[in-house]
This record gives C-alpha cells, sequence and structure tokens, in this order.
C-alpha cells in the first residue's frame, strides 16, 4: 500500500524480483509492505536485502515466539538505516480457545514493514482508514501508521475480555444452579485462556513505554503523543485482566463451595434417615431375638402396638426434626 495526502495504490505482488527492482512512486508519503507467511524465503531475503533489516532481527522474525519488545537496529555505526524494530502479537478467538501469532513491525523514515504468519482482520479497519482521503492516518506519516497497527492490536483484545466477562457470569450462574463437574473444566480453559492474554498485554506496556522513550528520528512528535493515549489503554487492558483472573480464581472456590454444600445436603438427609431407622432398628432387633418367654407375643394387640410404636417414634422424630430446622 502506497498512500499520501492526495491518492493511494493497493497492490497484491506475485513476482517480488520485479517489485524490489522499482522505485515507489514520487508521489508516495508511505508505504507499507505486509507480508502473511514465512514459507518463501526468497520474499524475506528479498525485503531484507532492499531494506537493509538487520539480520538479528529477521531472526527473531523467524522464531515466531519471541516475547513482545522494541529494538532499534542501525543508524551511523553500522552503516545501515534507522530501523525501529518491534514485536507485538496478534489474539484471536477459536471456539473456547485462543491463537496467539507473532507479528514483526519494521518502522523506516518512509516505510512500514510487517510479517505474519496468518492474515489478520484486526488490521482490515486501518486498510479502509487509509483509502478515505482526509483521514488523519493519510494524512500522517510512517510511524503513525506504525502506531496504529499496534493500537488495533490492543484493542482487539478489549472484546476477547468483554466475551470471557460474560462467560464467566454465566458460569457463575451455572454454578450456583448445579455444580455440573463439566463446569470445572470449563473454568481452567478460561484461566488458561486469561494467562495467555496476560502473557501479551503485559510486554506491550514495556513496548509502548519504550517507543515513548527512544530517541529515534523515526517517530514523530505527533505519534509520540497518541502513543501515551496507546499506553493507557494498555493499563487499562492489563487491569481488566487481572480483574478478571481474579473472578475466575473466585468462581473455583465458589465450585468447590458449592460441591461441598451440596455434599453436606446429601449427608443430613442421610444422617436424618440413620437416625430414624435408630430406635426402630432397636425394636425390630429387640423382638428378633430367639427367646420363648416374651409376654408381648402371646398378645393379640402385640403386633398392631409394635406398628403404631415405630410410626409414633417416626413422627415425633420427624416433627422434632422439622422445629429444628434441620428438615
Amino acid at each position: 500500500i502506497d498512500y499520501s495526502p492526495s491518492q493511494v495504490t493497493v497492490q497484491e505482488i506475485h513476482d517480488i524480483d520485479d517489485f524490489v527492482s522499482k522505485h515507489r512512486p514520487d508521489w508516495s508519503a508511505v508505504r507499507w509492505i505486509n507480508v502473511d507467511g514465512f514459507s518463501d524465503m526468497h520474499v524475506i531475503n528479498a525485503l531484507a536485502k532492499q531494506h537493509d533489516l538487520h539480520p538479528l532481527a529477521i531472526e527473531d522474525t523467524l522464531h515466531k515466539t519471541r516475547r513482545p519488545k522494541v529494538e532499534s537496529y542501525g543508524g551511523d555505526e553500522s552503516g545501515l538505516l534507522a530501523r525501529l524494530f518491534i514485536i507485538t502479537h496478534a489474539i484471536e478467538i477459536e471456539g473456547d480457545r485462543l491463537r496467539q501469532e507473532q507479528v514483526s513491525i519494521f518502522l523506516g523514515h518512509k516505510t512500514v514493514l510487517t510479517f505474519q504468519e496468518f492474515s489478520s482482520e484486526e488490521w482490515s479497519p486501518i486498510r479502509q482508514r487509509i483509502k478515505v482521503k482526509g483521514s488523519r492516518l493519510r494524512n500522517s506519516d510512517a510511524s503513525f501508521l506504525a502506531y496504529s497497527l499496534l493500537d488495533a492490536s490492543v484493542d482487539s483484545c478489549f472484546p476477547i475480555i468483554e466475551a470471557y466477562s460474560e462467560r464467566a457470569e454465566e458460569l457463575d450462574n451455572l454454578i450456583l444452579e448445579k455444580s455440573d463437574p463439566i463446569l470445572i473444566s470449563e473454568i481452567h480453559q478460561l484461566k488458561r485462556n486469561l494467562l495467555m492474554l496476560r502473557g501479551v498485554v503485559w510486554p506491550m506496556r514495556e513496548v509502548v513505554s519504550a517507543l515513548q522513550r527512544e530517541e529515534n528520528e523515526c517517530i514523530s512528535d505527533t505519534t509520540r503523543v497518541y502513543l501515551r493515549d496507546l499506553y493507557d489503554h494498555v493499563i487499562q487492558l492489563i487491569d481488566l485482566v487481572e480483574t478478571y483472573r481474579e473472578i475466575t480464581s473466585n468462581l473455583t472456590e465458589t465450585y468447590m463451595s458449592s460441591t461441598s454444600n451440596h455434599m453436606n445436603e446429601v449427608m443430613k438427609v442421610l444422617t436424618v434417615i440413620n437416625t430414624i431407622f435408630i430406635p426402630l432398628t432397636f425394636l425390630a432387633g429387640v423382638y428378633g431375638m430367639n427367646f420363648h418367654h416374651f409376654p408381648e407375643l402371646d398378645q393379640v394387640w402385640a403386633y398392631p402396638a409394635f406398628w403404631l410404636i415405630c410410626l409414633a417414634a417416626v413422627s415425633g422424630m420427624v416433627m422434632y426434626f422439622r422445629r429444628r430446622r434441620w428438615l
């Protein structure tokens, strides 16, 4: 994508050798080169050679498991053009799991190069804003584009947090209704997702803070103002992540308490039933003994009396338990 305040062109490159052999248009104020996938090393090598990308930065780009960071390469000492190398991560929800992808950003004076393994939809609004004449992004420099990409990555986390907050509330209600064993696995999955999100968000605070402090000619003063706002967004996101991590921990405790209470209710019922049958068992045991001299056994009223005594004992105990609110 080449753009300036007056015009913009978007092209998909299939012949990398032909592309690097040509100069950008004279009117182009900013060029954004986005590479999806790492299968063709010829493309990466050609762009690294054309834009003097540092070998260490290319190595970090290809590893795809680096922690978010920002580093400055180039300048007068090495003979390379000044470059800022930024690593961030894109987060997307896939079903009930999160997919994390490393995104590498190279910021130059008038060029921004981005490398990612898969195409991300979170940058689609930025492409649309570039096409809108008079937009702030269209009228700004390359550093503002890099800021916009970072801002889009951070802002994409807020809908995820909102979705997880709703799911946490649903799980809380389900736990109070019925402590189903499947709920504890969903709680643990939610905790793992929040932990992955935390691992992305916390280093971003250092990245944005470093960009604010970085005395690099590639970052304009206008962009530094917006980086302060981005830093506030990151801090807000960190607070939300920590809050919902505590909530999910409380959900585990709520589940265990609910399970314990349910078990206590079951044990209480069983205890009451056992207590009611203790005197009945005693009577049945006494009159079930093999003795010949039981005066009551010779009486006609003995059998009905036995059942009346049993019923009276059961009724009396039930009434007593209800009065004590044990039932």
